[in-house]
């Protein structure tokens, strides 16, 4: 019986190292959703609440959050330390990015995702005044 050391194919080879946990998913999957925020949509509505914004930027003093909870980005769903922290974040390209993308369009909404599926003439969405030209489908 030949061993691992007296195979004629890797006498004087370096061996490689062997990748045991090469990816390793349960890890990858817990920090994932650890870093996990708010959606887009989930966003947009904070934004669009009366009272739901000020509500959020003047919370109450919170021990479990970062900063007491007293720092908090609405746009990005993010808790800071202190104030200059969130002066700084601020102007990163990640705080413009998440604005820009929220005032460019509007999410969908339940109404949009159950308008029927044309794969023709794109139109837009129905308002009171085009009754009278659009046929009705049985």
């Amino acid at each position: 019986l030949f061993t691992r050391a007296h195979n004629r194919h890797d006498m004087g080879r370096v061996q490689r190292r062997k990748r045991m946990h090469h990816g390793h998913h349960p890890l990858s999957r817990k920090y994932k959703t650890k870093r996990r925020t708010k959606d887009l949509d989930q966003i947009y509505d904070d934004l669009n609440t009366p009272g739901a914004r000020d509500k959020l930027e003047h919370q109450e003093v919170d021990p479990e959050q970062v900063g007491l909870g007293q720092h908090y980005c609405v746009h990005c769903s993010r808790y800071f330390t202190d104030d200059k922290v969130l002066m700084e974040h601020f102007l990163t390209k990640f705080h413009k990015r998440r604005v820009r993308d929220l005032l460019k369009e509007k999410p969908f909404t339940l109404a949009d995702s159950q308008l029927p599926v044309d794969n023709g003439k794109k139109i837009g969405p129905r308002t009171d005044d085009d009754d009278d030209d659009v046929p009705v489908s049985m």
